[in-house]
C-alpha cells in the first residue's frame, strides 16, 4: 500500500505535458523491441550477427520518424483512460506509416529483408503499444484503488437513494456502506447489499464504519425538513450532503439545501426609503481631516465610504478589531487612489487617552465621528463594567481631546435605547449622551452635537443576520414578544443622516430622524419567512415550512421604543431631520457622575455601577439591583 501511495504521488504531482512526453518515449524505446521480435519470428530463431547489422541500422532512423509520425498524429495526447477504439485504429496506422517506411529505407539501401518481416514489424509494434498502455493504466488504477476511499452513509433507501448508490459503486474515490431511512418497514432490510439503518443508529454506524459524509436522497422531503436535519446532522461533526432532484439537475428547480434570496433591508422598512431624501452635506467634509472612530463597523463603514464621496484631504479609520480594520482599508485604499484621499487606519481603543490625542494632533482633525460602542443588549447587559468603560468612558476621553485638540466638530451616534433606558446598553449610550452636552455647554469652539436613530437593518445587531440564519437552519424564528415594534433604516440612510445632520450642529444638538412608523417584528419576521419561498407554521396553518417562537421579554427589553426624552422638539433644513431640546445636566453632576463611574469601573462593581445609573440616568432606578440575564440558547434573541 506504501508503494502504491508512493507511486500515485508521483503521477500526480507530474504535468500534462510531462506525461505526454513520458507516452512518446514509451512508444519510440518500443521501435527497437518490435523490431527484434519481427526478426525473430521471421527467421524463427534469434538473428544473426549479420542480420542484427543491418536492422540496427535501421532502428535508430525508425526511432525519429516514430517520433515525427506520433506527434503529427497527436497519439501521445490520447489519455491512457481514452484509449479506446479511435485511440487504436491511429495507432495502428501509425504502425504501418512505421513499417512502410522500413521497408522503402531498406530496399534505397540495397537490403535484402524480406517485405514480410516489415509487415510483422508493424504488427508486432501495435500489439507492444497497445498492451504498454493497458498496463500503465492498470498500474495507474491500482495505485489510486489504493487511497483511502469516501466512506457515506446514504440517507434514504428509496429509488433515489438506490440509484445514487448504483452510482457511487462505480467511482473508485467512494465507498457506501450503509441506508438510513425514516420508514420503519424498511429499517432491517437489505438493499443493494447494504443493510438499511434506523436514523438513531447513527452515531454508532459513524464510529464503526468510520463514516466520512452523510448524503441526503430524499429530494421529495419539504426544504424546511431537510435544512433541520442537516443542520441535526451537522451538530454532530458530520459533513452533510443533499442529492437534488433530476428537475434540478436538469435546471429546472431549486437547490433542495436553500441558499436564500439575498435579502435586501430596504424591502421591510414598510416605507419609501430615504436616501434620496438627505441631500447635502458634502461640502462640509470636503478638503478636511476626518477621522471615524469604530470605523470597521457596519455604520462607521459605510460612513467611511460616503465621507469618502465627498473627498476629504485625509480620513483616519479609527478601530479595535484588527480583522475589521484590515479589510477596511483595504477596500477604501483602492476607491482612495483615484480620489487622492489619504487613508490612515489606527488600531487601538478610544479609551486610550495618549493614543486618542496622539492620532488627533499627527493627523490635523478637523472632524470626529465617533461611532465606536458595544451595542449588542444581551453582552453588555452581562458585561456592564466593559460597556460602560467603551461607552461612556471612551466618549468622554475621545470628546474631551478633540476640543483640546481644536477639532470643529465632534458627532456622536447615539440610539433610540438611550431614551429613558431599561437596560445597560441604552444606560451607558445616555450617559455618553450626557457627557457630549456638558462638553458643548463649556466649548468655546469645538461643535459637539448627537444624531439618535433606530435599529439599523442588515447590521450585525439587526434581526435580519438572525432571522436568515435561522431560516437556513429550517426554523424555528425565535421572537421575544408578538407586539413588540421597532423604528428601523437602513445603513446607507442611517450614514447619510449622521453626514447630513452634522452639518446642522450648533453646539449640543440631539438630532432625531422621522422614521415613519414603527414596524412590528412579528411581521417583519413573516415577511423574512415568506421571502425565502417558506410558509409559517402556525395554529391556523400546522402543515407550515417555519414556526415563529415565542420567547418571551427579555430583561431590559421594551415593547415600543423611543426617540425622544421629551415632548419639545423642532425642525431643521430637512423635513426628515428634526431636533430635540432636551434637559441635561450641569456640569457639577456630571463632574460627579463621571467620578463615580470611574470609580466603579476601576474596582469592577457592577452594583456600584448600577447605583450611578439610578442617581443620574432618566429612569435608571429600574436597573439597580436586577439579576443578570443567562446568555444561553434561549436569551439569543436580536438586539431589536
Amino acid at each position: 500500500m506504501g508503494k502504491a501511495m508512493e507511486m500515485l504521488g508521483v503521477i500526480t504531482r507530474l504535468s500534462r505535458a510531462t506525461k505526454q512526453w513520458l507516452i512518446l518515449t514509451n512508444d519510440v524505446l518500443l521501435v527497437p523491441v518490435a523490431m527484434l521480435l519481427a526478426m525473430t519470428l521471421q527467421l524463427n530463431a534469434l538473428p544473426d550477427s549479420a542480420h542484427m547489422m543491418r536492422g540496427w541500422l535501421l532502428v535508430p532512423v525508425l526511432m525519429a520518424l516514430c517520433a515525427l509520425i506520433e506527434i503529427g498524429m497527436n497519439i501521445h495526447r490520447v489519455q491512457l483512460k481514452a484509449y479506446e477504439s479511435r485511440a487504436i485504429a491511429l495507432s495502428a496506422i501509425h504502425a504501418a506509416l512505421l513499417g512502410l517506411s522500413a521497408g522503402l529505407i531498406e530496399r534505397a539501401g540495397g537490403g535484402v529483408t524480406p517485405g514480410a518481416t516489415f509487415v510483422t514489424f508493424s504488427m508486432v509494434y501495435l500489439l507492444l503499444v497497445v498492451s504498454s498502455r493497458a498496463v500503465m493504466l492498470k498500474l495507474v488504477l491500482n495505485a489510486y484503488r489504493q487511497r483511502p476511499k469516501l466512506r457515506v452513509l446514504v440517507y434514504g433507501a428509496g429509488r433515489t437513494g438506490q440509484q445514487l448508490v448504483a452510482a457511487l459503486r462505480t467511482d473508485e474515490t467512494v465507498r457506501p456502506v450503509a441506508y438510513i431511512d425514516d420508514n420503519k418497514m424498511l429499517q432491517g432490510a437489505i438493499v443493494q447489499g447494504l443493510h438499511v439503518h434506523a436514523p438513531a443508529a447513527i452515531a454508532r454506524l459513524v464510529r464503526t464504519k468510520r463514516v466520512d459524509r452523510v448524503l441526503l436522497a430524499m429530494p421529495s422531503v419539504p426544504r424546511a425538513r431537510l435544512a433541520q436535519l442537516s443542520h441535526q446532522l451537522e451538530g454532530k461533526g458530520l459533513n452533510v450532503q443533499t442529492l437534488p432532484s433530476f428537475a434540478q439537475l436538469a435546471g429546472n428547480g431549486v437547490p433542495l439545501v436553500e441558499q436564500l434570496r439575498p435579502v435586501v433591508p430596504g424591502q421591510f422598512l414598510g416605507r419609501a426609503p430615504l436616501d434620496a431624501e438627505l441631500p447635502g452635506g458634502s461640502e462640509t467634509y470636503r478638503g478636511g481631516s476626518v477621522l471615524i472612530t469604530g470605523a470597521g463597523g457596519s455604520i462607521g463603514s459605510e460612513l467611511c465610504r460616503q465621507i469618502l464621496a465627498c473627498r476629504p484631504r485625509r480620513l483616519v479609520l479609527f478601530e479595535l478589531s484588527e480583522l475589521a480594520l484590515y479589510k477596511l482599508d483595504q477596500e477604501l485604499s483602492a476607491l482612495a487612489m483615484d480620489l487622492r484621499v489619504e487613508i490612515v487606519p489606527v488600531l487601538g481603543s478610544v479609551c486610550d487617552a495618549p493614543l486618542v490625542r496622539r492620532v488627533l494632533a499627527d493627523h490635523g482633525v478637523d472632524i470626529v465621528l465617533h461611532a465606536a460602542a458595544y451595542k449588542h443588549v444581551p453582552l453588555v447587559e452581562q458585561n456592564p463594567v466593559a460597556g460602560f468603560a467603551n461607552n461612556v468612558l471612551g466618549t468622554h476621553t475621545l470628546a474631551l481631546a478633540a476640543g483640546e485638540a481644536g477639532v470643529t466638530r465632534f458627532i456622536l451616534i447615539s440610539t433610540d435605547k438611550a431614551v429613558r433606558p431599561k437596560n445597560m446598553m441604552g444606560a451607558s449610550k445616555r450617559m455618553a449622551e450626557l457627557v457630549v452636552q456638558d462638553l458643548a455647554n463649556r466649548s468655546e469652539g469645538t461643535i459637539y452635537s448627537m444624531v439618535r436613530f433606530g435599529n439599523v437593518l442588515g447590521s450585525s445587531g439587526s434581526v435580519i443576520p438572525l432571522f436568515h440564519d435561522q431560516i437556513c437552519k429550517g426554523g424555528p424564528v425565535t421572537l421575544t414578544h408578538r407586539e413588540v415594534t421597532r423604528y428601523f433604516m437602513t445603513i446607507p440612510e442611517a450614514a447619510r443622516l449622521v453626514l447630513v445632520a452634522g452639518t446642522f450642529a450648533t453646539g449640543g444638538d440631539v438630532f432625531v430622524l422621522d422614521m415613519g412608523a414603527p414596524v412590528q417584528i412579528y411581521d417583519l419576521a413573516r415577511q423574512m419567512i415568506e421571502a425565502a419561498g417558506y410558509t409559517v407554521r402556525d395554529e391556523t396553518h400546522p402543515d407550515g415550512d417555519i414556526e415563529i417562537r415565542l420567547t418571551g421579554l427579555r430583561t431590559g427589553e421594551k415593547l415600543h421604543e423611543e426617540l425622544l426624552i421629551g415632548k419639545n422638539q423642532i425642525g431643521t433644513p430637512h423635513p426628515k431631520i428634526m431636533l430635540a431640546r432636551e434637559a441635561h445636566l450641569s456640569e457639577i453632576e456630571v463632574a460627579a457622575g463621571m467620578k463615580a463611574l470611574r470609580a466603579a469601573v476601576a474596582e469592577s462593581n457592577d452594583d456600584a455601577l448600577r447605583a450611578v445609573v439610578a442617581r443620574w440616568v432618566e429612569g435608571g432606578t429600574v436597573l439597580v439591583n436586577r439579576p443578570v440575564p443567562r446568555l444561553d440558547g434561549r436569551d439569543q434573541i436580536p438586539a431589536t
